[in-house]
């Protein structure tokens, strides 16, 4: 597996992590012995770097990765970011105070079972949140009382990550980045290289459809959010899909899957091409230990090459761009 170094975290971490959404909620069921496989697997094969949220299955994702912690003697190898907000109802700018912070904080330290969060990361809060000085002096605080050793965002949009950026000790910027979602790249990976801020891209194989197992029949569970928020009716829908319209998105996955190396699949292409495109960790989720080692094998392929990462570059610009770009 190879490793990044995130300058402001201090710590190199694995170019393949682990997004824990999986194992709380929304994507159907997982239950305890299948998330403690699945994190053991991705361990196993050199996976160091989980990400989860206090609000994915109200804690249940936290808490499986805590009782993981637990069963492992090389404990401090892994680094666990967690993200808080969600838990805010109504979610509105002002629910982001200290008060919360501490209250989200702690909550999710006794879930994960440390005294401190290795980094806690705003939850894609509303976007005054990240234009309010008063939001990164609280953060300073969790740090400062010792609940959180570092702090970064998740966003939704560019000019979110942007503004983050202007502060001088945000660590990480979390955002949806992948072969349908290329903005990031462009506007925010450079920058964040430049300071030592590292780009965790999330929903890297947007939502499965980069698998290249999906059809115009697929369907989806009730209680997965590829059913239900295919418009965004629950929370943004560039969550769902990456924001491609899903039959757009069939097609393009289609014209992936055809330049994929023999013997790789369509979702390693897509995860080998974030991680040779300037992002610091790439975090696919995993329903199945099978899907968990797949993924983890990509950081040991070879690049793909000028010719293909072109004609990758084509797909975006013909089917994919006109639907995303402007919109985040």
């Amino acid at each position: 597996m190879r490793t990044s170094k995130i300058e402001r975290l201090g710590r190199q971490v694995s170019e393949i992590g682990l997004g824990c959404w999986q194992l709380g909620a929304d994507w159907g069921n997982v239950d305890e012995d299948r998330s403690q496989a699945i994190l053991q697997a991705a361990a196993d094969s050199g996976v160091t770097f989980f990400d989860t949220a206090d609000v994915y299955g109200d804690g249940r994702s936290e808490r499986a990765i805590g009782d993981f912690l637990a069963s492992r003697a090389d404990a401090d190898r892994f680094f666990v970011a967690t993200k808080m907000g969600r838990r805010a109802q109504p979610h509105e700018a002002q629910a982001y105070t200290l008060d919360a912070f501490r209250e989200w904080t702690d909550r999710s330290r006794e879930n994960l079972g440390v005294d401190t969060l290795d980094l806690i990361q705003l939850h894609c809060p509303p976007t005054p949140v990240f234009f309010d000085p008063e939001t990164y002096e609280s953060l300073r605080v969790l740090v400062d009382e010792g609940r959180v050793r570092a702090w970064g965002v998740s966003v939704e949009k560019v000019d979110e990550a942007l503004q983050a950026l202007r502060e001088p000790d945000v660590a990480s910027i979390q955002i949806v980045v992948n072969l349908f979602r290329r903005k990031p790249l462009e506007r925010v990976a450079t920058e964040a290289a430049r300071l030592g801020v590292g780009i965790i891209a999330r929903v890297p194989l947007a939502s499965g459809l980069l698998s290249g197992k999906y059809d115009e029949s697929t369907t989806f569970a009730e209680n997965d959010h590829r059913n239900y928020n295919r418009d965004g009716s629950a929370f943004d829908v560039g969550e769902t899909f990456a924001g491609v319209p899903y039959d757009v998105g069939v097609r393009a996955a289609r014209e992936v899957a055809a330049l994929t190396p023999e013997g790789w699949t369509t979702a390693q292409m897509a995860l080998r091409w974030l991680t040779q495109s300037g992002v610091s960790t790439a975090i696919p989720g995993a329903r199945t230990v099978e899907q968990a080692r797949g993924n983890a094998a990509v950081g040991d392929l070879p690049a793909i090459d000028d010719a293909t990462m072109a004609q990758l570059a084509r797909i975006y610009d013909d089917s994919i761009r006109e639907h995303v770009h402007a919109r985040w």
